[in-house]
């Protein structure tokens, strides 16, 4: 992979050998957990964050009914114990691409969904409501 924020238009193909078979080139790369984007962005790790934790969410809302199934302790708990980590993770490497608010909005749209559940409130609830309910 080859990384560059370079704009303008350079050779996208790099002819790198190893036991006379070419490399094959990729745009993103997963290393230590953290998606890497040839053009050093971020994007492809917060998408992957966000699938990852709303399938993780739509999974545990099936065991979180409001008048039965998990309570609001338990889910809290899931919630900073399972998926709390899978946000937080590499934050500090990632955190720029936060500065567009689409992205961002992709990562409240997680807290958001979390909060629902734990709170057991309908989708009408806005989401500083929720977060105060939270606390």
């Amino acid at each position: 992979m080859l990384m560059s924020r370079r704009k303008e238009k350079e050779k996208k193909k790099a002819e790198i050998y190893l036991n006379n078979k070419i490399l094959e080139q990729f745009n993103s790369i997963k290393y230590l957990g953290i998606i890497f984007h040839s053009k050093i962005t971020f994007r492809d790790h917060v998408n992957y964050i966000e699938e990852k934790c709303t399938k993780l969410i739509f999974t545990l809302s099936k065991l979180a009914k409001v008048a039965w199934g998990l309570k609001h302790e338990s889910l809290k708990t899931t919630y900073t114990g399972g998926i709390l980590p899978l946000i937080l993770y590499g934050a500090p490497v990632w955190k720029s691409v936060l500065d567009n608010i689409s992205y961002e909005a992709k990562l409240i749209r997680i807290q958001r969904l979390i909060n629902i559940k734990i709170a057991k409130a309908y989708r009408t609830v806005s989401n500083e409501a929720l977060c105060v309910i939270m606390d």
